[in-house]
């Protein structure tokens, strides 16, 4: 949780990570069709661009959901409201 702890204090929040993740899946497909298009490689060369950039997305949603957890978990004190997901709807900023 160390490394889960020092990224959110970084800034880093679980959306940003789904995100990252969802951009890493769209970056596949570009990468792919644009490999297809601009190389003469053929197909094998435009699906390990696509697989390449597409590996990283199973990371990006494991990060999300790690500090989703720790956004969930986290101290009062620890917390500086980066979710909006994960804001109880009858709480407000203090």
């Amino acid at each position: 949780m160390n490394i889960v702890r020092r990224l959110h204090e970084a800034g880093l929040t679980s959306e940003q990570a789904y995100a990252a993740a969802f951009g890493s899946i769209g970056l596949s497909l570009v990468s792919w069709l644009a490999s297809m298009k601009a190389e003469q490689a053929g197909v094998e060369r435009a699906d390990r661009w696509g697989i390449f950039v597409g590996e990283w997305a199973p990371t990006f949603f494991g990060l999300g959901l790690a500090l989703a957890g720790y956004e969930k978990a986290a101290p009062a004190s620890a917390k500086r409201s980066r979710s909006a997901w994960l804001d109880a709807p009858n709480e407000k900023a203090g």
